[in-house]
């Protein structure tokens, strides 16, 4: 075969192949379709990821963790070195060791060489940049070449998504695809159709293309900022009057991609003396310990898990024992909803924006189709749909309808005759 399309997302990581005449996506960790994108290094620089990296880090062992690699994409870290063991290892090369697990466990999985790949991309890595965005997709690009992939080209996530849906259309259709995953959100019109799906050139059919860097991981961040950071001196005043404690900490003690930045020495020296000021000083005693102890990524886990929580469940318990004896944060939805309805509505507002694009008014949408993690967040959900109320609400595979997207279109470039069902042109 030879040929894949991969999914190299913010949260979550999928491959997708071909067995037979059908695209699927390739077991990558215990059985499972997803990997998350995280990374741990021990002492050693030995590399573990997905579940088994994260489950290493909360068991305590002595090494490095990092997640959300792929916002690193569009921001400056790509050009910069972490420190792993003794050793500075450049943020190209840390993807790149992921990239490279999940194309061998590919691999064994089908027996067979993968060279040839489609890897999505958002229609964004940042926004209103487009020096950025064409840096961004030329280091993805090279890291995969750079890691065994001979050819390599690149797919919009929402046109991906848009052709797994495809698969399902009865008739002629034009539907807006939302694709909210752990980094951005990404909209596309497509006009569909079982004919249409069987042709080579689809260029014409993308009526829009949208997105925004808004994404699952921001509203871990603010609702950590919200519901957490006060607990370590977030917004607490200073003992001189109309001064707080310095903010800069709390927002990178939030973000998944900057939090092992505070892990340093300097950090708790200068953190020991806003202590010394602080007016409440227990409140940054705890920002301290977490520091010291190297503990960042628990809070954002521990955000993480109470968002997804809300999701489904009127009550999340967020349990913070481990830092001090008795300490606990209960949040309701409606907590969820106050400290991220901003970032829902800003998502929901590109709908507007890729209906002026195509020239279309919303009652043209036929059909809506909800794909990425952060679509079960019921808010995100309701903001979207209230955008296009005549619109019929289709649910793809939450975690996998790009990445079985980016397997069509990877066999429509690479592959066999029979493989090819037709293509959306590349990004």
């Amino acid at each position: 075969m030879g040929f894949c399309g991969l999914d190299f997302g913010t949260s979550n990581t999928t491959l997708g192949i071909w067995r037979g005449a059908a695209p699927v996506l390739a077991p990558l960790e215990d059985g499972k379709t997803t990997v998350p994108s995280a990374v741990f290094y021990d002492p050693h620089g030995q590399l573990t990821i997905g579940r088994a990296a994260m489950a290493r880090y909360v068991a305590g062992e002595d090494g490095r963790l990092m997640r959300s690699l792929k916002a690193v994409l569009g921001s400056a870290l790509i050009e910069e070195k972490t420190q792993i063991g003794r050793r500075a290892v450049a943020f190209r090369e840390v993807i790149g060791d992921f990239i490279a697990t999940v194309k061998r466990r590919a691999e064994q999985d089908t027996g067979a060489p993968l060279d040839k790949v489609v890897m999505g991309r958002p229609v964004f890595f940042v926004d209103d940049d487009v020096a950025a965005n064409a840096r961004a997709e030329e280091a993805l690009t090279s890291i995969a070449a750079s890691i065994g992939f001979r050819e390599v080209s690149t797919q919009f996530e929402p046109i991906a998504a848009a052709l797994d849906y495809e698969r399902q259309v009865a008739g002629e259709e034009i539907a807006l695809i939302a694709d909210i995953g752990g980094g951005t959100s990404d909209f596309s019109i497509v006009r569909l159709s079982p004919a249409r799906h069987t042709r080579n050139e689809r260029a014409d059919d993308i009526l829009a293309n949208d997105g925004v860097r808004i994404g699952g991981t921001d509203f871990d961040r603010h609702l950590s900022l919200g519901a957490l950071m006060p607990l370590l001196g977030y917004r607490s005043p200073m003992k001189r009057p109309g001064r707080d404690v310095p903010s800069g900490y709390f927002h990178e003690l939030a973000t998944w991609s900057s939090i092992n930045r505070l892990y340093t020495s300097r950090t708790v020296r200068e953190l020991n003396e806003v202590r010394r000021e602080a007016a409440r000083p227990a409140l940054v005693e705890r920002l301290i310990r977490v520091i010291e102890e190297q503990r960042g990524h628990t809070l954002a886990m521990q955000s993480e898990e109470a968002k997804i929580t809300l999701a489904e469940t009127p009550r999340a318990q967020i349990d913070l024992a481990w830092l001090e004896a008795g300490l606990s944060v209960g949040l309701t939805p409606d907590e969820l909803v106050g400290h991220t309805s901003e970032l829902a509505a800003r998502i929901a507002r590109r709908v507007a924006i890729c209906l002026t694009q195509a020239g279309l008014k919303p009652e043209a949408i036929d059909a809506l189709f909800l794909t990425g993690g952060s679509t079960r967040l019921n808010h995100v959900r309701a903001a979207i749909v209230a955008a296009l109320p005549g619109a019929r609400v289709v649910d793809g595979d939450t975690f996998g309808s790009v990445g079985t997207g980016l397997a069509i279109e990877a066999a429509r470039r690479y592959g066999a005759p029979h493989q090819s069902e037709g293509r959306v042109s590349a990004a």
